[in-house]
């Protein structure tokens, strides 16, 4: 039988974020390669492969099998579309084999310390058992998220050591891209605030009642607010008008610094804020922008890397489709 475990769409954006391909949004992350036949059972009669990757191939049940477990559940979507879906599903998938297959073939391993640490850092995402809840939604056991995490570090080891290495991106560079984008680094007016989010005003005005006598903000927002930003003390960041709900800003950009607001009730409940620092509008020098430039053309070069080097996998390989079988439509199960 075909083994995979598609990886979770956070674990995808985890990765996407630390490496800036949009290509990779889409890839779905598995347990052990596609391909790789595992069962103990007695063989049976095999059904002709439908993709066919080098000496490895996979038939039409095993594909529409890893189809429909990326799909989102009760997903709608009508003929078209599924096919739509599954042409760019199996050209993820070939993709897929083909940097497993080289991450075996350059013996990419991560170590148990390596999974344990990125574990402990996502979790941080997830405050009280908001971890395990997502798991039981999905239908995971932590044993198997956590070797679809080691997956993903693989990959992320691979990518590093193959693709990577060889990016770099100069001072004249960085220049350059300054002087033909002055505009990108003009920054409006911003405010760094904290909040407090609770869900009636009975207990906004006892917080508001603590705060007020000179409880620390941060302590009251860790202790009190229903907000995710509670374990950083309700520190919203730096922010621009628009960018928050419009009573974020009907309060923030007018409270003078370190002022308490009073009590705002939005959507999400009775809000209190503290503002701790102002930032008129400005341009940033091209001192001020060199960090974020050159994290710019470093991403667009890797992506550039990657797919030359993706290219060069897909090339090298002996890859076969029978679009035919694929587009010949599989009858329902009653």
């Amino acid at each position: 039988m075909l083994v995979c475990i598609t990886l979770k769409r956070s674990i995808l954006y985890m990765i996407m974020r630390i490496y800036h391909l949009r290509v990779l949004i889409l890839l779905p992350f598995c347990l052990l390669s596609l391909v790789s036949g595992c069962s103990s059972e007695p063989a049976k009669e095999k059904a002709p492969p439908l993709i066919q990757i080098n000496n490895q191939a996979i038939n039409k049940a095993e594909f529409i099998a890893e189809f429909e477990k990326s799909l989102q559940k009760d997903q709608p979507l009508s003929g078209i579309e599924r096919e739509e879906l599954q042409r760019s599903f199996l050209v993820q998938l070939i993709d897929r084999e083909l940097i497993h297959a080289e991450a075996r073939r350059l013996k990419i391993s991560v170590t148990d310390a390596d999974v344990e640490t990125a574990l402990q850092g996502y979790q941080k995402d997830y405050p009280g058992t908001s971890f395990e809840t997502m798991l039981q939604e999905r239908g995971m056991t932590m044993v198997a998220w956590r070797e679809e995490l080691r997956e993903s570090l693989i990959m992320e080891k691979l990518l590093e050591q193959a693709v990577y290495a060889s990016v770099s991106v100069t001072d004249e560079e960085v220049a350059a891209y300054y002087e033909a984008n002055r505009d990108q680094f003009d920054r409006p007016a911003q405010v760094r605030a904290r909040q407090i989010v609770v869900s009636t005003e009975a207990e906004g005005q006892k917080v508001l009642g603590l705060l007020r006598q000179g409880k620390p903000f941060a302590e009251v927002a860790a202790e009190y607010s229903l907000s995710p930003d509670a374990q950083q003390g309700g520190d919203l960041g730096f922010f621009a008008r628009g960018q928050m709900p419009p009573e974020f800003d009907e309060i923030v950009f007018d409270l003078p610094v370190n002022r308490l607001s009073d009590l705002v009730k939005s959507d999400y409940g009775y809000h209190i804020f503290l503002v701790e620092e102002k930032r008129k509008a400005t341009r940033l020098s091209k001192q001020e922008a060199a960090e974020e430039i050159r994290s710019t053309l470093e991403a667009s070069k890797k992506e550039e890397h990657y797919l030359g080097w993706l290219q060069d996998m897909r090339a090298r390989a002996v890859i076969s489709v029978d679009w035919e079988q694929l587009e010949k439509k599989t009858p329902k199960n009653k």
